[in-house]
């Protein structure tokens, strides 16, 4: 991706030259131009790959079709006229949806103000309101910063208006999440605006949607993202005790599950949520003591064969882990098993190879009997074939050797059936391999009783430093 910026009128202006002054047609003079920035190292990632239509009469230059668009939508506004309102904002979210830089375009150029403005003047249509929201959403998808304070309140007073209707409280959810998503002011606003209680009221009210619980569960799960970068710290972790302590979000999610055992989507997105919240021992305990265990377990063995589904339980299972009673629960329920059928039967996949082994790794922990359970069960070996599938996979790699680490450090007995298998030429090469995985290949080959060779980085004396 280049690091170069042009506006769009620089863009256009190019094509329309390659149009007049080379002879071109309006496909091959916008190939033309984009392969000419590019090659300069240009970023055309927001720019309209598009011919512009021509000047009018009187020379003066026309605009893309969806400024167009936002001039009508402005003018409805404006005037008032409702009636315009479902054409205008059919056309916006259409052109939004069509390429990622129109949806830019129209963001630059006012859309935002001009949708929220058509949500007001939408509120007591629901139909309306609905088409509203979705444009909104469309609008916001990968765009959070034009979401402002005044957006916010608007927002929130139509979320609790409207709460009991699932449909609108479905469009107006996806415009939060899509608002909060790498936006760390958004989400901050949206909290103390007291969108918590409307998320986890919304999965208790709209139990029976499945769009709904599955939204809802998702923008409280971005409500715990620290994924910001413009800002040097968030609130992710106070979010995550709010939506426990003062929500109760870990049984409104645990009860969410209950109406949707046949529904692997849903549940992957529970369970991806309670990963999440998964902050303290307390809060690994409740999740245990009110069922979601025991609704993990069954969903890995249910959905063996669905990805997406084992990689958030196996995530989910590593989190709950970090709970030292819970990792006795977890291997009572004989989740060990199906830990490591998971890594065995999905061994292409390097997402849950590591999920796999982290979890594993998790309930070794501090866990000299757990680390005899997983050894029957076969983990130390499906960790090491994991790490023969996946030699280029760092985090693979690393949790492997911490799991071979946790399996041999209070349990000694367990190191030769494990440098049987093949451990220490794995290890030595992940070592050799990953800068990352150095720390964590040395302790295991360490525990195993291998010869490791400890590199001395400084003795305290004077002389002989790099300068």
């Amino acid at each position: 991706m280049g690091s170069k910026q042009i506006s769009q009128e620089t863009f256009d202006d190019a094509v329309q030259e390659n149009i007049a002054e080379f002879e071109m047609e309006p496909e091959e003079a916008v190939r033309e131009a984009v392969q000419q920035f590019e090659s300069q190292g240009v970023d055309l990632s927001n720019i309209v790959k598009a011919v512009r239509p021509p000047a009018s009469e009187n020379g003066q230059s026309q605009k893309h079709q969806i400024l167009l668009t936002l001039e009508c939508l402005g003018r409805a506004v404006a005037e008032r006229d409702v009636a315009q309102l479902p054409e205008q904002l059919s056309a916006l979210a259409a052109q939004c949806k069509e390429q990622p830089a129109l949806r830019y375009v129209a963001g630059q150029n006012g859309a935002c103000p001009a949708v929220l403005s058509a949500c007001q003047l939408a509120a007591p249509d629901r139909a309306l309101l609905l088409q509203a929201f979705s444009t909104l959403a469309t609008l916001l998808d990968g765009q959070p910063d034009l979401l402002d304070a005044a957006g916010r309140e608007l927002l929130l007073r139509c979320l609790r208006e409207r709460r009991g209707d699932a449909e609108v409280t479905l469009a107006g959810i996806r415009c939060v999440r899509h608002a909060c998503l790498k936006h760390e002011h958004n989400r901050q606003g949206f909290v103390k605006g007291g969108v918590l209680p409307l998320l986890t009221g919304a999965i208790a009210q709209h139990g029976s949607s499945a769009e709904v619980v599955r939204t809802a569960a998702s923008a409280l799960r971005v409500m715990t993202f620290d994924d910001d970068i413009r800002v040097p710290f968030g609130h992710a972790h106070d979010h995550a005790k709010m939506i426990v302590l003062e929500n109760d979000g870990l049984r409104v999610l645990i009860e969410a599950a209950k109406a949707f055992t046949d529904n692997s989507g849903v549940l992957s997105e529970l369970c991806a949520t309670l990963s999440r919240l998964s902050v303290r021992n307390e809060f690994c305990q409740e999740i245990v003591d009110l069922g979601g265990l025991n609704f993990m377990v069954a969903l890995l063995a249910d959905c063996m064969e669905h990805p997406d589904v084992v990689k958030q339980v196996l995530s989910a299972i590593r989190a709950v882990a970090g709970n030292d009673d819970v990792k006795d629960a977890i291997v009572d329920a004989g989740a060990t098993d199906l830990i490591v059928l998971a890594i065995s039967h999905h061994l292409g996949n390097p997402q849950i190879c590591e999920q796999g082994c982290a979890a594993l790794c998790m309930l070794a922990l501090r866990k000299p009997e757990n680390c005899g359970v997983i050894m029957e069960s076969g983990g130390a070996l499906a960790a090491l074939q994991a790490m023969k599938a996946h030699p280029r996979e760092v985090a693979v790699q690393k949790q492997a050797c911490m799991l071979i680490r946790n399996l041999v450090s209070r349990s000694r007995d367990l190191s030769r059936p494990i440098l049987e298998m093949g451990a220490e030429l794995l290890i030595t090469e992940a070592r050799a391999a990953h800068r990352d995985c150095d720390d964590v290949a040395r302790a295991a080959l360490r525990d195993l009783g291998c010869k490791v060779e400890l590199r001395e980085l400084w003795t305290g004396q004077k002389g002989g430093l790099a300068q």
